[in-house]
């Protein structure tokens, strides 16, 4: 997993390596969710090579997060305990492979975006989905069409009256696997289904595209019950930190 989320972030606009950790900086949007660090499998960091982190994000204004798996790099945590980073959350993530993946009868049809126009309605969709949960990147359509340009995948569903009901994307495969992230439905259009259609259709096409397994992050216990349901299984813990105090 964490072989993943390195060679994800290496895919930004902007990566670099400090040290043992991977940076992903994408000059289009100053959010920690998208521009954060993980560190590489196995490593063990050094007081300056966490100075060099805290102070590349500084210079640049950004928040500092770090998103790992620590059984990966168990010596990651503990160095950045030391350098004042808190816990932002905790979660399990979940694995889905060809052989566990359903597609339950009854779901709405999924469609792939192809015009401004679409991936603008998307985003504008999640947002709404999101609310305050999680901050909307700036540009967030630019960042939908390049992870479908990229070799990604992101699937919406179109509701009867034309508007964008919910969607979801998945990152290109990267070490033999995909991230199935943004999964979001617009409130007026939860309970039929659109969670789970916009969940299985994007896997299935990264199963195709040669990722095994796909993974994900659950919020909370309603969307795990989706993800469970379209076939995905627990795997194991990712950790979040960010540095306590405030950059300058």
């Amino acid at each position: 997993m964490e072989n993943f989320a390195a060679a994800n972030l290496l895919r930004r606009l902007e990566p670099i390596r400090i040290g043992g950790f991977i940076v992903g900086f994408d000059p289009a949007t100053t959010s920690p969710y998208v521009n954060y660090a993980t560190p590489l499998p196995g490593t063990t960091p050094t007081e300056a090579d966490v100075a060099a982190l805290v102070g590349e994000f500084t210079r640049r204004g950004l928040l500092l997060r770090l998103e790992f798996a620590p059984d990966a790099a168990p010596e990651v945590e503990p160095a950045l305990r030391r350098a004042g980073f808190g816990t932002e959350a905790v979660h399990e993530y979940l694995v889905c492979t060809p052989a566990t993946l359903t597609h339950p009868a009854g779901l709405p049809s999924t469609r792939s975006p192809c015009s401004d126009a679409e991936f603008t309605e998307i985003d504008a969709a999640l947002t709404e989905a999101f609310g305050a949960e999680f901050p909307a990147p700036a540009d967030g359509a630019s960042l939908l069409r390049r992870t479908q340009e990229r070799g990604g995948a992101v699937r919406f569903v179109r509701a009867e009256d034309g508007a964008c009901a919910g969607a979801a994307s998945c990152s290109a495969p990267a070490e033999g696997t995909a991230e199935l992230a943004g999964m979001g439905t617009r409130p007026a259009y939860r309970g039929r289904g659109v969670a789970a259609a916009v969940t299985s259709a994007p896997a299935g096409v990264l199963f195709e595209r040669g990722a095994e397994p796909v993974w994900l992050e659950p919020t909370s216990d309603g969307s795990r019950r989706v993800y469970e349901r379209v076939g995905f299984r627990p795997g194991g813990t990712r950790l979040y930190l960010r540095l306590a105090a405030p950059l300058p």
